[in-house]
């Protein structure tokens, strides 16, 4: 296998380097007997990240991606014979020749050693259902939780929720592989949990849940921090400190507001493991073309200590929590297709997960914003590359 790149951008010098790629993908352990192979499991690996990258989705397209250009590939990669597997080689090369996590440290190991980072503070844990496997008549499938850098757009890791657990049961799991030591990790109001919330304090790290109804005492607490103080004849209360900040954007027809205000909970009101600060989020949203209005308020909790600008700071924390939806399961459900993709088993389902992260944080450390588009430069590039060659 040659040391090959793919120079992207001429203007920046950014290169996508295949023979590092592909040397990576051979420290993952080959499940397969010896006998049968036709192909090593880094060239095929390689083939479906290359189509992946391409704009091919499925096993079927994939194959037919690679078919097509069969010569043009055993060339580039310096190959002993033509690559065209067929669409159930590709099948069975997720389903079952790999571990999905031997897979995903070897992609944090490739990002990490060619375009350096993954320090990033804030961690957003989230989980998401691959509706490509539910089977028809049922209503559950395969449901991963990912642990998130919303800078990078790298999933640092992803843990399988058993059918008989949910969220609350696998985070503790996901977690306990993570180094936590002084980063942020951020969650929705399930995750508001009294042994959550220690164990990352124990790794070293903060947390900020959103709380709702589900904590209905907690939650009562925090809203109490918010209301006017009661008045009474010759008396006033001490205000509390506090700070707030203010984002507006315009997108999509409609102009959005945040408003965030943080009370330090200086004398341990509330009783919660490590809590520090108590916020209260204002959304306005105002559609122009209707000219309808509406407000939301959601609150929150955080360990982290109050300090001078920490309003505005959780402002961007909470708004990049929320963008993991557009930032990766808008990209992996629509451009990447990830739930029209029938998946037959779970091996399957969680290895084309972990591919199409890495197609999402590939592209975005190579500066891409728009994941279509950078999909469709690369086919250019990569064509250009093979048949050049």
């Amino acid at each position: 296998m040659n040391d090959n790149t793919i120079e992207l951008k001429d203007d920046a010098g950014t290169i996508l380097n295949i023979g590092q790629m592909y040397a990576q993908f051979t420290k993952i352990a080959d499940k397969r007997q010896a006998r049968g192979k036709r192909y090593s499991l880094a060239i095929l690996l390689l083939t479906i990240m290359l189509a992946k990258l391409s704009g091919e989705d499925k096993p079927t397209g994939i194959s037919e991606w690679a078919k097509l250009r069969k010569k043009e590939l055993q060339t580039f990669f310096g190959y002993e014979r033509e690559i065209k597997p067929g669409h159930n080689t590709i099948r069975r090369t997720m389903a079952s020749s790999l571990e999905d996590t031997d897979l995903q440290r070897c992609i944090n190991r490739f990002l990490h050693q060619t375009y350096g980072n993954q320090q990033s503070l804030h961690v957003v844990i989230d989980g998401k259902t691959l509706r490509g496997t539910i089977p028809k008549g049922k209503t559950q499938g395969v449901h991963l939780l990912a642990a998130y850098l919303p800078d990078e757009g790298v999933v640092l890791l992803q843990v399988e929720v058993e059918k008989k657990e949910n969220e609350i049961v696998a985070a503790p799991k996901l977690l306990s592989q993570l180094d936590l030591k002084g980063r942020i990790v951020s969650g929705d109001a399930m995750f508001a949990q009294r042994d959550i919330s220690v164990q990352i304090l124990a790794q070293g790290g903060d947390y900020i849940w959103q709380v709702k109804g589900n904590q209905p005492t907690l939650h009562a607490d925090v809203e109490r921090f918010f209301e006017p103080a009661r008045q009474a004849p010759g008396w006033h209360p001490p205000s509390m400190p506090q700070e707030t900040a203010q984002h507006t954007n315009k997108v999509h027809g409609r102009v959005e507001t945040r408003r965030l205000t943080v009370i330090p909970d200086e004398e341990n009101y509330i009783q919660w493991p490590g809590l520090r600060q108590v916020f209260q989020l204002e959304r306005q949203v105002h559609r122009l073309k209707t000219g309808k209005k509406t407000t939301e308020l959601f609150y929150g909790i955080t360990s982290l200590e109050y300090q001078p600008g920490c309003a505005d700071q959780l402002l961007q924390w909470t708004r990049q929590h929320w963008g993991i939806e557009n930032g990766l399961h808008y990209r992996r459900d629509v451009t990447l297709r990830e739930d029209a993709t029938r998946m037959s088993n779970t091996p399957q389902a969680k290895v084309l997960a972990t591919l199409n992260n890495f197609v999402v944080a590939l592209t975005s450390y190579l500066g891409f914003d728009n994941l279509a588009y950078a999909r469709r430069f690369f086919q250019a590039k990569l064509d250009h590359a093979l048949f050049s060659a």
